[in-house]
């Protein structure tokens, strides 16, 4: 049964005549007499008496009129979802981000994105950015925030932020009041990292290699204000994202300039081929706006 030959069949009942319908709809009477006999054979049943002057419709008629008007409402009404739907997504975002990007971005993408879609609950994972991949590439997060590099044949990705590098020291530190330091200086230093589920575990030992030397690892932390708070006693230094330095205690840490520095580059993923539903969407629309990625 196809819906089109419901509409035709509405379309006479409406009328009351297969030539008013047939003016109505555009169509030649041939062609609405061929719909109601094809609908009549598909239910095994006569839909009008024919025998009367006026066009009636026999018991079975009545039947088929009460539930095409069920059936026919329930398509418009599903059409009008779907276009509410696109205007004004509905649902629950899962985005999954590491500690450090959702301190310093998270707060802000969840405050103004809500203004503009409040029907849209974001529900914030944080994860090391090699644990929130494979959360996209299974399924369990939505949208995932990473530091790049990352696998591009598995994740459609999106450029977000690109910042530099800084190095961070307790304020009695001899670099602490340099204006600028080379990262070879930092050879024999004692350096305080994110652990081994973070990008940027990887990342800071892959550029002190690049600058001829292994990092002296002596304490790993999956929380930056861990890191903080061990860079303040005096027990080695850290190298962490410039605007990370807003929510340090100015008082107990210094920030310093690398010559040359790293960059911690940002991306938005999603899983390749993946359905994006239309609040997955608004998301990654926003963010474009926002932050021009």
């Amino acid at each position: 049964m196809e819906l089109k030959d419901l509409q035709y069949f509405m379309e006479i009942v409406k009328y009351g005549s297969f030539t008013k319908a047939a003016a109505s709809t555009y169509l030649s009477q041939p062609t609405l007499s061929k719909s109601i006999k094809k609908l009549e054979s598909e239910l095994n049943v006569e839909l009008f008496e024919r025998s009367t002057r006026k066009l009636m419709l026999t018991d079975a008629g009545e039947i088929v009129y009460k539930q095409a008007l069920t059936i026919l409402g329930a398509t418009n009404e599903l059409t009008l979802l779907i276009n509410d739907l696109m205007n004004l997504p509905t649902g629950k975002i899962k985005i999954g981000i590491p500690p450090l990007i959702g301190t310093l971005f998270f707060p802000t993408i969840a405050k103004n994105f809500g203004m503009l879609h409040s029907a849209v609950s974001l529900e914030l994972i944080e994860l090391g950015a090699k644990r929130i991949e494979y959360l996209v590439e299974e399924g369990q997060v939505d949208v995932g925030i990473v530091v790049l590099p990352t696998n591009h044949s598995k994740f459609d990705v999106i450029p977000f932020i690109k910042e530099e590098f800084m190095l961070y020291t307790d304020p009695t530190h001899p670099f602490a009041k340099q204006e600028e330091i080379k990262l070879e200086q930092l050879a024999e230093e004692k350096f305080i990292l994110f652990n081994q589920e973070f990008a940027l575990h990887n990342l800071i030992i892959q550029h002190c290699q690049k600058a001829g030397f292994y990092p002296k690892i002596a304490y790993q932390s999956s929380q930056w204000d861990l890191i903080a708070e061990l860079v303040s006693a005096q027990l080695g230094i850290t190298l962490l994202p410039k605007s990370i330095y807003t929510k340090m205690d100015k008082q107990t840490i210094n920030m310093i300039p690398l010559h040359s520095p790293p960059l911690w580059e940002l991306a938005v993923i999603t899983k390749k081929d993946r359905y994006l539903s239309f609040a997955v969407r608004a998301l990654l629309r926003f963010l474009y706006d926002q932050y021009k990625i």
